[in-house]
């Protein structure tokens, strides 16, 4: 007895594709290829012809033609690694902020066939092996998440001429294209809120000043509170963690017992700090008002929901990556940089 041994199936081509569209190889290829300058209805028949044939694009053929790989690193770069109660990953994944970052880009990415490719650069033997791997040429592009004003990943990443955003305004000049918020004018926000509630004995938990976002967040806040005429007060610089936060209110409950009003520099720090007011007899918002920043899940989580300054994250995300794949498209001529405007959302906690 013979057994039925069908063909195998032969994989779809472009000439197949072609054919069910009714156009040319040659359109085909530039459908495929990314082109802009094919006429939109003509890209949804091809695109229609592609899902019908289920022709399924050869990327290593295609990338011999392109130089592309489609892919793109996102980088997150942190200080020198030192001993912390919490590793610099654990960390990063315990930050609702990062989560934000990481949905914001793959929203992009996601729609336009683009893999990403998560770095992590915490010393200099990391940033060499991140900087090989550029250099070899795996990504297209790189977003960069840089935690510190000294980094020099900014200036490594200009030298290797790679297409790069960076999230947040570098404090040393930088030809690379940026996305922030208004940092300095959240702060300001939220300084003339506590002001126009009547508090005077204010005080805040500051993010990290060595973090371009910890200076202006806290710089903004004096500005406005000065503009005010409130010159005193009381700061306890703070690490935009939960158990910083924590930290921070107890040192100034220990300093300035009298304070009525604080500005606390991110939400996750705000969820630390919170417990410690209550536990200490003081009422929020009726003892102690407080303003938080970025609008992260944290603000919910805490108790009272936490009135904040919202920074869109998940926009800024967006438009970082949308950057980055003009500047792919471009040969890697820089966009012009991005500044969002933030808001205040007003909670129960102030």
């Amino acid at each position: 007895m013979t057994a039925d041994v069908s063909p195998p199936v032969r994989p779809a081509t472009l000439e197949d594709v072609a054919a069910v569209a009714g156009v040319s190889r040659a359109t085909v290829s530039r459908v495929i290829n990314g082109a802009t300058t094919v006429d939109p209805a003509l890209r949804r028949v091809v695109e229609e012809a592609v899902a019908t044939t289920g022709y399924v694009p050869n990327r290593a053929a295609r990338s011999l033609v392109t130089r592309r790989t489609d892919s793109i690193a996102l980088v997150v770069s942190e200080r020198e690694r030192r001993p912390v109660a919490e590793p610099f990953v654990g960390r990063m994944f315990s930050d609702p902020h990062f989560g934000r970052v990481v949905g914001g880009v793959l929203d992009v990415l996601r729609p336009a066939g683009i893999q990403m490719v998560l770095m992590l650069a915490d010393d200099e033997a990391s940033r060499n092996q991140l900087l090989s791997y550029l250099r070899q040429g795996h990504v297209d592009g790189v977003v960069l998440i840089s935690s510190h004003a000294d980094d020099p990943l900014p200036a490594l990443l200009h030298d290797t001429r790679l297409p790069a955003v960076l999230a947040g305004r570098p404090l040393r000049p930088s030809p690379l294209t940026y996305v922030e918020a208004d940092q300095r004018a959240g702060a300001q926000m939220a300084a003339d809120l506590l002001v126009s509630l009547g508090r005077r004995n204010i005080a805040s938990i500051a993010g990290p000043q060595d973090r371009p976002a910890g200076q202006a967040r806290l710089d903004g806040f004096l500005d406005s509170l000065a503009g005010h005429g409130i010159g005193e007060v009381e700061v306890a610089e703070g690490d935009f963690t939960h158990t910083g936060g924590a930290s921070a209110m107890r040192k100034l409950l220990r300093d300035r017992p009298g304070l009525d009003g604080v500005f606390i520099a991110s939400d996750l720090m705000a969820l630390g700090a919170l417990p410690v007011l209550l536990r200490a007899g003081r009422d929020v918002p009726g003892d102690v008002a407080v303003v938080g920043f970025d609008d992260s899940s944290a603000a919910l989580a805490c108790d009272p929901p936490l009135t904040t300054v919202r920074q869109p994250v998940e926009e800024m995300a967006s438009e970082m990556a949308r950057l980055l794949l003009k500047q792919i498209g471009k040969s890697g001529r820089p966009e012009p940089s991005v500044v969002f405007h933030p808001t205040l959302v007003r909670r129960e906690s102030a």
